[in-house]
């Protein structure tokens, strides 16, 4: 069964072969550590996980990148503004060093309560090798003519390079300075971007290094390209990121790393659309944005965010809402606790539904799975047929079905007969509108580490957390 995905560079869902038999080069932007990855961003990591488990499924090796920028993203996402780990140094009293070990730590925890599964390889910028290798790239740009110098920096003449936007269908013709990125009077073209940035003269940054042109810092542009290339390759097989990657960060790989290598640099680019909270985008410097702690605040599991990111298709618009998170919660919870009551399956089921198998393999289209899912959770194969088919289906959800409900099926076997009993007496005094004898045997119940949710359909247990 052929693997179609929507590929930003030809505005269609192209098939999938990668390069090398049965081997696939993938490079997944990720976070800039001065801060807490937000929903939106965790949305897109989400995204690149079901993308490497499908490919995986498929039979594909999958050998991924994934960066971590600790210098050079400057707060307008563009050429000006403070570099977003020097200002987050400053806000917590800290030194850059200090954010950035922090923040990744806290990444790397939000990736593993939701199961994404991150890659060996996670070069962070400003190691002394990647460093190293940007420079050689920006050296090797100015050799073939593509760079100029002004006053704060080296720069990439976008006129240069023969269909500099392609990808993100740019009208360069028309475009006008400031509307992509802060002005600068010193640049040749709105569209050309830095390189490499020196150091302000009056103070000495946390984070510079020494390079052909003066004291400096790489331009954020350039990062991923030169670890990019350094550790795939000059050209790769598929290049993801979040939406706004599009129109500036990623045209910018594009042309900084076709300019330098003469190859393509990625044959294939996926893009996830933005998370939105009150139909505005969530973001850090929108001021609206949500952690993972957040959700756990509100006692939600991590695993009910990333089955709400599940239900739509990666590149379409979600919607964030506390109503909606609750509704998740409580689809997780009785699919968890249906599980809890089957009969676990003798051996490990390889073989996937061709339904579902068409749908991961349609540019990913999870919420079609979904309901494919809930069709064999709902249908009259027995108990141990659904849930060998249901642990093979979690291979790309991600979901820890079989461990949940493993976990659920031994609290509730521990002390099965005494909870059924409590259970029905709860049920018995909330009938007679006994609202505080039901309180106190769901009292009793949570201290034998198990919660009871009331919904529209009875009374469901999950795990205490």
């Amino acid at each position: 069964m052929k693997l179609r995905l929507y590929n930003s560079l030809t505005h269609q869902k192209d098939i999938f072969t990668p390069r090398q038999k049965n081997k696939v080069s993938l490079y997944t932007c990720g976070p800039t550590v001065y801060n807490y990855a937000h929903l939106g961003n965790l949305r897109t990591y989400i995204f690149e996980d079901v993308l490497r488990r499908v490919l995986i499924v498929n039979g594909y090796e999958v050998d991924q990148v994934m960066n971590i920028t600790d210098v050079g993203h400057l707060t307008d996402d563009g050429d000006s503004g403070e570099d977003k780990m020097e200002k987050g140094a400053r806000r917590e009293g800290k030194t850059a060093q200090e954010i950035a070990s922090f923040y990744t730590q806290a990444f790397l925890d939000d990736a593993l309560a939701l199961n994404i599964v991150l890659p060996k390889k996670m070069p962070h910028a400003a190691d002394k090798k990647y460093i190293e290798a940007q420079i050689n790239l920006i050296k090797t740009l100015e050799q073939k003519g593509y760079t100029y110098q002004t006053s704060d920096g080296v720069y990439f003449d976008s006129t240069k390079f023969k269909d500099y936007g392609k990808m993100a269908q740019l009208d360069i013709a028309n475009l006008q300075e400031g509307a992509r990125v802060s002005k600068n009077k010193e640049k040749h073209h709105p569209t050309d971007f830095a390189l490499w940035k020196f150091s302000p003269q009056d103070k000495k940054r946390q984070m510079e290094w020494q390079s052909p042109w003066g004291i400096g810092f790489p331009g954020w542009h350039i990062e991923c390209s030169a670890m990019a290339i350094k550790e795939l390759g000059k050209t790769i097989d598929i290049h993801c990121g979040g939406i706004d990657h599009l129109p500036v960060h990623h045209t910018n790989e594009i042309a900084q790393s076709e300019a330098a290598t003469g190859k393509q640099f990625s044959r294939f680019f996926l893009h996830a659309e933005h998370l939105l909270i009150n139909e505005g985008r969530m973001g850090k410097s929108e001021g609206n944005f949500l952690t993972l702690q957040s959700l756990k605040d509100k006692k939600f599991d991590p695993l009910t965010y990333r089955y709400f990111v599940l239900g739509a298709h990666y590149r379409s618009k979600l919607n964030f809402s506390w109503e909606a998170l609750k509704n998740s919660q409580q689809a997780y919870d009785k699919l968890i606790s249906n599980l809890a009551g089957w009969e676990t399956p003798t051996m490990e089921n390889q073989d996937y539904d061709e339904r579902f198998l068409a749908a991961v393999n349609d540019d990913l289209n999870m919420p079609k799975a979904l309901a494919i899912f809930w069709d064999i959770v709902k249908t009259n194969l027995t108990s141990a047929q659904k849930m060998a088919q249901v642990f093979a289906m979690d291979k790309i959800f991600g979901l820890s079905l079989q461990e949940k409900s493993q976990q659920l099926k031994t609290k509730i076997g521990q002390a099965q007969e005494e909870i059924r009993a409590l259970l029905q007496e709860r049920e018995t005094a909330r009938q007679m509108k006994n609202f505080q004898r039901a309180d106190e045997i769901r009292f009793q119940i949570e201290k034998r580490g198990l919660l009871v949710e009331d919904t529209k359909e009875g009374s469901l247990l999950k795990i205490k957390d």
